[in-house]
Order: C-alpha cells, then structure tokens, then sequence
C-alpha cells in the first residue's frame, strides 16, 4: 500500500475492535513520532504511551466520547512544556554532546541562540509553540500508522483537570495537547464506508 492509499484509507475511527498491535509494529509508530521536526530540537513535549487496560478504563470518565478509549489497543498521550528553563536546556546539549561526540563547548554559539530565543518569549507563548510542535508529532503519528495498516483516531474532547490528575501530570509545567487512540477498525463502525470528504483542488490548492 502506497502513502495515498493509506490516507486515502484513514479515517478518524470511532470504535476500535479490541485487537492489540503487535508491539515491533507500535515500535515502529513511536518511533515515527521521535523522529518528527521540532522546532531548535527542543522537542519540548513528551508521549505517553498507555496500555494496560487498567489504565484505559480508568480514563474512560475523561473523555467526553468513551467508545475509542473502551475499544483501542493503545491510547498515545501528547504533553507539551508549558515552560523551557534552563536544566532543559543544559540536558538537551548534553545529549547533542553525546550523541555527536562533541565537546559542550563548541556548542555555544547554538545555545546561545536558543538562550536569547526562549527568553524573548512570554510563557503563553512558550506553550503556544510547545502545542504546535506536538500536533506535528501527532500527524507524523497518524501517518505511520496509516502506513502500517494500523487504525487511529486523534482527540481533543477530554475532561483536562481530570485526564491530567489520572495521569499525575503537573498543570503548572505542563498540559494534556492531544490523545490518538490506535487500534484496528470494529466492523460495527460504519463510519468506515463513508466516503471521505476534503475540498477540491481548485479551492485547496493557489499556484503563486
């Protein structure tokens, strides 16, 4: 299946059947989504990966439409940093250090810029970029699983004092953005067979 048959072929399903995804097959999604563009590298979000039925039942009140929760084989939990201080900061050079086995100190003039770029920033609009980098993850997400036959759906109707408190996030650093339910398609869903609607090309797409 090429990429457009798999668009072609998602859709936001409303109750899954169940079924688990083998886990090198999940593996392969997340990995999807840790190798997303992030604006600086900052990644400043992390995923939630819940899959203990246990737990999905436990989320189940959070959500303002239960079918996916009740039915998908994994719930992915998108969480961006309200705030970027400077232990963040300092941790991800060390890991550039690390990883591209390169002293700190040559890194400067980077972290530098990142320095001057965050501080000129008000918190709202720390997280304002935080979000947008997330739903970046979310769609790289969506697309891998499309392309590995796996099903998904992408929700933001969820209860956010009480997802966050199940799930112990700490609302004064950080925030619930987005969920994507993934899974395999119930046959009792019959949103399936509709056909998918988008707007023509005529009226998407200007050539400048």
């Amino acid at each position: 299946m090429n990429y457009l048959e798999a668009l072609s072929r998602r859709y936001s399903v409303k109750k899954f059947n169940h079924e688990i995804i083998p886990q090198d097959t999940l593996y392969n999604i997340l990995e999807s989504g840790k190798l997303s563009a992030s604006s600086l590298g900052l990644q400043p979000y992390k995923v939630l990966v819940v899959e203990s039925e246990a737990m999905k039942q436990k989320l189940i009140p959070a959500f303002y439409n239960p079918s996916q929760i009740s039915t998908c084989s994994h719930l992915v939990v998108i969480v961006s940093k309200k705030t970027i201080d400077e232990s963040y900061i300092h941790g991800y050079f060390n890991h550039i250090s690390e990883v591209r086995e390169t002293p700190v100190e040559k890194l400067d003039l980077f972290r530098k810029s990142i320095n001057q770029h965050i501080t000129q920033k008000t918190k709202d609009e720390i997280f304002n970029w935080a979000e947008k980098q997330s739903y970046i993850v979310l769609a790289n997400l969506m697309y891998a699983a499309a392309i590995e036959n796996i099903d998904s759906c992408p929700m933001e109707g969820f209860r956010q004092d009480l997802i966050e408190e199940i799930l112990n996030i700490n609302p004064e650093t950080e925030k619930v953005t987005v969920t994507l339910a993934l899974g395999y398609r119930s046959e009792e869903d019959h949103f399936q067979h509709m056909k998918k609607v988008r707007k023509p090309n005529e009226k998407l797409f200007k050539f400048i």
